[in-house]
């Protein structure tokens, strides 16, 4: 089993690359398995763990209904945003600049196997790097992701999370709003869910920016405890 994660930034990269690369890897890592299987073999599966920031997208997972988006192709091109269809779970949802994005790419194998366990895994990576900056954060049931004041009329997501995995390998993951322009949610159902607010950590702690590198590092210190994994 190999609990060592390779952790790579890739900065700000658009967002059709990104998942070309994230399927690029989430296939090197079946066909070390499927090999190991045919030959009965244990060559090691390598981890991956991106950062990265898109710029302006919408993506709607392979359930979501598409008139959970509220304009159309020309108001998305004034607006500088594309839009993809994906293939992980979960409904529409955003990115953009301000976002820290993470796609874990594990063999859940090398961990444990347990879909379940891995999201509320990645949801309290999320949870305890919010609480040093003050900010108390949970999980509404039934509704992945990370929110504020849950319970209440006033409950928000400040983290969206979904995810593929197949044979125990898993791509996508997790975006959290640091610096976020709460205003390109306006233009969707966020995760197909009516009446709910989205949050961002900045309009929080009531600041122009939030340092977003060290949001990173301090998730990455909570990924590393929770998984008990390397971070190399």
């Amino acid at each position: 089993m190999n609990k060592k994660i390779k952790v790579t930034d890739l900065g700000s990269k658009d967002y059709q690359e990104t998942w070309d690369f994230q399927e690029q890897l989430f296939q090197e890592i079946l066909s070390i398995k499927s090999e190991n299987k045919k030959h009965d073999t244990f060559n090691e599966t390598p981890n991956h763990l991106l950062f990265v920031e898109h710029p302006h997208v919408y993506t709607l997972g392979k359930s979501g209904d598409v008139s959970n988006l509220l304009i159309d192709e020309k108001q998305l091109k004034e607006k500088g945003a594309s839009f993809y269809k994906i293939n992980r779970g979960g409904d529409i949802t955003y990115h953009g600049p301000g976002q820290v994005v993470g796609y874990p790419i594990l063999d859940l194998e090398n961990f444990f196997t347990d879909i379940h366990k891995y999201l509320r895994l990645l949801e309290e990576s999320v949870i305890l790097t919010l609480e040093e900056y003050g900010v108390k954060s949970g999980r509404s049931e039934g509704e992945t992701g990370v929110w504020l004041d849950v319970g209440t009329p006033f409950a928000r997501k400040i983290c969206a999370m979904g995810v593929r995995a197949s044979r125990w390998v898993t791509m996508h993951g997790f975006a959290l709003n640091v610096n976020s322009d709460l205003g390109y949610f306006d233009h969707i159902i966020p995760c197909g869910i009516r009446g709910k607010a989205v949050a961002s950590l900045n309009v929080e702690l009531g600041v122009d920016k939030v340092n977003e590198e060290e949001v990173k590092e301090r998730i990455k210190k909570y990924f590393s405890q929770l998984f008990e994994a390397t971070l190399i």
